[in-house]
């Protein structure tokens, strides 16, 4: 092994798919697949992809119903074989891809290496299909010493991992970074890093491997027109439910109903963390703008500023597998880990 070489973690997902008699199916045997597939491009880019050695899940992870004990997967077999590469590549279903890149920038702090997630949404043998190039974007990356958190490599671009969801179920271009501008993309066939962009390297990793396996300690709630209270308080006062996401409208509105704000209200003072992040992709909340907001701010509620769904959903998850004090997860989502949220309210 060399020392720069890249760790691909194959998690599953459709780049790695067969056609079946139902559709497409997990297809084995991918290492080899993948390096044949490498040999189709020309010889210059093929000589910039950096060595790189595969470990291959068996079977692989249905994207779709992923849970966090795979996000604590990836993270550790990421951690126990940190010193061991130079960079990592996941290869993942694209359904949940964002979901898992959130996790691990959580889970991963403190990278000094780079960690791209990538996916496709058709095969590898797929004509005129998405996955080669992805992967080839995700290793060109991969090799880059000036990356260090974890990132999404899709279409030529490269995103922070914690701050991407997917935006079309079907166009190649499926990810966007909606609250923070792209870290870097491939430009006549060589990738280009916008390095004031990008987290600075910490020196030592400060890995945070909680067990994420518990299912169901948080819970996304978001509202929708003529919501009531007891629909609320039915979803929160499960003794299981340790927090929740509240989608709330544009920048943190809720409807002005005190039987409402009091269920959301028993829930936070139960020591529920509830985090507040809006509707709106664009854009943070600000609980101090309009009467509503800043009742949900009284009763203890926690702006997510311009975070993602999967980002406050992932981080609560992670927040509250961890034995820490009430006063300190809350600090804790208030402060940015990974570079998932831009400020304080």
């Amino acid at each position: 092994m060399t020392s720069n070489t890249v760790l691909v973690l194959y998690a599953g997902g459709t780049l790695g798919m067969r056609d079946g008699p139902r559709g497409l199916r997990p297809g084995g045997d991918f290492e080899a697949r993948l390096r044949q597939a490498l040999t189709r491009l020309t010889t210059s880019r093929r000589d910039a992809i950096p060595p790189f050695e595969m470990l291959e899940y068996t079977p692989p992870i249905d994207s779709s119903s992923a849970t966090p004990a795979d996000w604590q997967r990836l993270a550790r077999d990421i951690a126990t074989r940190y010193a061991d590469y130079s960079g990592f590549v996941v290869l993942h279903g694209t359904d949940t891809l964002a979901w898992s890149a959130s996790s691990l920038a959580f889970q991963l702090q403190g990278l000094g290496k780079p960690v791209v997630v990538t996916g496709a949404q058709k095969p590898l043998e797929a004509p005129h299909g998405d996955a080669l190039g992805n992967v080839e974007t995700a290793l060109r990356f991969a090799a880059l010493t000036d990356l260090t958190e974890v990132a999404i490599a899709f279409d030529g671009k490269l995103m922070r991992g914690c701050r991407t969801r997917k935006w079309d179920t079907q166009a190649f271009d499926g990810f966007h970074s909606p609250n923070w501008p792209l870290l870097g993309e491939i430009i006549e066939s060589h990738p280009v890093l916008y390095t004031a962009r990008l987290l600075p390297s910490n020196g030592a990793p400060r890995f945070e491997l909680p067990d994420l396996r518990p299912l169901s300690s948080i819970v996304r709630l978001p509202l929708w027109p003529g919501i009531q209270a007891h629909q609320v308080a039915r979803l929160l006062d499960d003794d299981t439910v340790r927090g929740a996401v509240l989608e709330c409208w544009g920048s943190g509105n809720v409807p002005e109903d005190n039987a409402l704000i009091g269920a959301l209200a028993a829930a936070s003072s139960s020591g529920k963390l509830l985090a507040v992040i809006s509707q709106c992709p664009h854009g943070p909340v600000s609980l101090s703008t309009y009467a509503s907001g800043s009742a949900l701010k009284d009763i203890g509620a926690l702006a997510g500023d311009d975070m993602t769904p999967e980002a406050t959903f992932t981080k609560l998850v992670h927040l509250v597998s961890q034995p820490l004090p009430d006063a300190q997860q809350r600090h804790q989502f208030l402060t940015p880990l990974c570079g998932e949220r831009s400020a304080l309210e």
